[in-house]
């Protein structure tokens, strides 16, 4: 009996391996059969030869209109809808926060964004751009560009024969190599 349960279990395995084989030839086939019989698989366009053009005839009036999209500008067939009562209960709260925040608005100013100080190096002016480098990485600039630290670059120049970018806070920034 041990016998009998072990050929089962192989001619199963067989034919479940079988089975995969032809799946995955014919899977692998299909594209290519495709490919080859293209006019059984592929788009059909309308042929248009058969078409006429139709007589020219001017627009026709509308006749019918959606219910709702009617309005009733009779004041006399309107019915009175008073307005809703006015609801005295207090669903939430007022802060002071706002108090509070207009005191802070010049120190919250003066905070430098997160960042602030980055280290440029101007590596190459080309083309009214410039090539900037830093700790994170280097950045293709341009006037207007915004920077890693949150300012915009302000001007690219040349100073004493040597290019210089200025940022938006005033910070200069000059060309090492010549």
């Amino acid at each position: 009996m041990d016998k009998k349960v072990k050929a089962s279990i192989t001619s199963t395995d067989r034919i479940l391996a079988t089975c995969g084989v032809t799946l995955a030839a014919a899977a692998a086939f299909f594209p290519w059969y495709v490919f080859f019989n293209e006019d059984k698989f592929g788009v059909t366009t309308p042929n248009f030869d058969m078409t006429r053009d139709l007589p020219h005839t001017g627009p026709k009036e509308v006749f019918s209109v959606s219910p709702l999209a009617m309005v009733n500008r009779n004041k006399d067939d309107r019915p009175d809808i008073p307005p809703l009562p006015f609801d005295p209960l207090t669903t939430a709260t007022v802060s002071d926060s706002g108090k509070e925040r207009q005191n802070n608005i010049a120190a919250r100013e003066e905070q430098p964004f997160p960042g602030h100080g980055s280290n440029y190096r101007l590596l190459h002016v080309a083309n009214g751009r410039a090539l900037i480098e830093d700790s994170a990485g280097m950045y293709m600039v341009k006037v207007g560009s915004v920077l890693p630290d949150n300012t915009k670059l302000a001007k690219i120049e040349q100073r004493d024969g040597r290019w210089v970018i200025v940022t938006s806070n005033g910070e200069i920034y000059e060309n090492e190599s010549h």
